[in-house]
């Protein structure tokens, strides 16, 4: 049977990708020798220079060249990455290589640094030839890239096991980024105790985007209410589907058990802190393939745009909306939004989160307040406002975030401009 014998129209197929995992405390210590396995000589581990003052890439690095490698560290990766920032990484590595293969060693802001320094080390090009569009040309990497092992260090982006990488574009204040299945890593190394010191306010922003990840991929639109595809039009974001689906389940069970343990006791609670490890990467094995929708198109330009907030936990040098705050922001009124497409899923979300909450009067409240409920315990701030944010600042944001559009296809519904406003104008306070 055919499509011509079936004049299908509707979408009857979805992708599902994800790197192999090597998952425990002391895993990073095995590193050197996953990368024997790939022959490699020379490696460049990147990474942030708070992580390299904490002395975590350096023992990787050694522990790499007790296996006989070359290896250099770059840790000037930027905290929440721009085009400069990743066009200085992907110098550098020009600059010092070539390379047989990459180490990435931090959260998303350096996964996602290495991702980009891989693609344009091996292939020819700018950063703006390989971005989504519309604001880049969405060019397809043209073969295989050299192998890249991440190594998350916080709880949060799930970005060890996505196919994407996302940066600021500063000249337009906005977030966009880069998606094809080629720059996901070839190999995830996840070990819990490398994010036993992290900060509070830093554990609980990561691992509000581990909820909004599940939540979004959860609740996107189904996979057989896209048009149909050739195959070179299928995109890494294809829409909720069967895999994706248990995925976030289970990264929701997990968040429901131990998000607020970590929060305020995971500088000892080393079950909590795996459980947060398990529940990112297995929450991007659900949205790395299925898509995410309003809450992080509407996250980029409340991060691009940010005026002077300062958040604890995080470097004071300047302005910042941690990425994990950006989505959480006006993800209840979001969720509000898309409850009407959705409801089973949306109530089944509510209920993983938070098992024993007793059942709002309005069903479309149930999920909304469950993640209000969450926010209020864990610190995050109460709406836009609470980051600089007023009415005045809504025309401003909108434009950001429709520019999001392959986001804005997997809402369960459609969106329009109309509704973004009104999602951020009812998000300036969230309680």
């Amino acid at each position: 049977m055919t499509d011509q014998d079936t004049q299908m129209t509707e979408e009857t197929i979805f992708t599902w990708g994800a790197p192999p995992l090597k998952f425990g405390p002391g895993a990073s210590d095995e590193i050197g020798f996953e990368l024997t396995q790939y022959a490699a000589k020379r490696v460049l581990v990147l990474t942030d220079a708070e992580l390299a003052a904490r002395g975590i890439p350096q023992r990787i690095a050694d522990g790499i060249r007790g296996y006989g490698m070359f290896v250099e560290v770059f840790d000037g990766v930027h905290i929440e990455p721009t085009d400069d920032s990743m066009s200085k990484a992907v110098g550098y590595a020009k600059g010092q290589g070539p390379w047989d293969a990459y180490v990435a060693v931090g959260g998303g802001s350096s996964i996602d640094t290495a991702k980009a320094v891989n693609l344009l080390t091996t292939y020819p090009g700018e950063l703006m030839d390989y971005m989504n569009k519309p604001i880049g040309a969405a060019k397809a990497p043209p073969g295989q890239l050299k192998p890249l092992i991440a190594v998350p260090t916080t709880a949060g982006t799930g970005s060890e096991s996505t196919a994407m990488c996302v940066l600021d574009i500063l000249s337009m204040k906005v977030k966009t980024g880069i998606s094809h299945w080629r720059i996901r890593p070839t190999l995830a190394v996840i070990d819990p105790l490398l994010t036993m010191s992290l900060p509070p306010q830093v554990t609980a922003a990561a691992g509000m985007d581990i909820v909004c990840h599940a939540v979004e991929s959860f609740t996107a639109r189904w996979y057989e209410r896209f048009a149909r595809k050739t195959p070179e039009q299928r995109v890494t974001y294809c829409g909720s589907n069967p895999v994706s689906d248990l995925w976030c389940e289970q990264a929701m069970n997990l968040l429901a058990r131990a998000f607020r343990r970590a929060v305020r006791d995971g500088s000892a609670d080393l079950d909590a802190r795996s459980d947060m490890m398990m529940a990112a990467t297995f929450a991007g094995m659900g949205f790395g393939n299925s898509g995410v929708h309003i809450p992080h198109a509407n996250a980029y330009p409340i991060a691009g745009m940010v005026k002077d907030y300062h958040p604890e936990g995080y470097p004071p040098d300047e302005p910042l909306v941690p990425h994990g705050q950006s989505v959480a922001l006006t993800a209840p009124e979001a969720f509000r939004f898309s409850f009407e497409s959705a409801p089973d899923r949306h109530l089944r979300a509510a209920a993983l989160l938070a098992p024993d909450r007793e059942k709002c009067n309005d069903p479309a409240e149930q999920l909304p307040q469950v993640l209000i409920d969450l926010m209020r315990d864990i610190g995050i701030p109460n709406g836009i406002g609470a980051v600089g944010y007023d009415e005045s600042d809504v025309a401003s944001l909108v434009p950001g975030t429709m520019k999001q559009q392959r986001l804005l296809a997997t809402c369960p519904r459609p969106v329009t401009e109309e509704d973004i406003a009104g999602i951020f104008t009812r998000s300036i306070e969230n309680w």
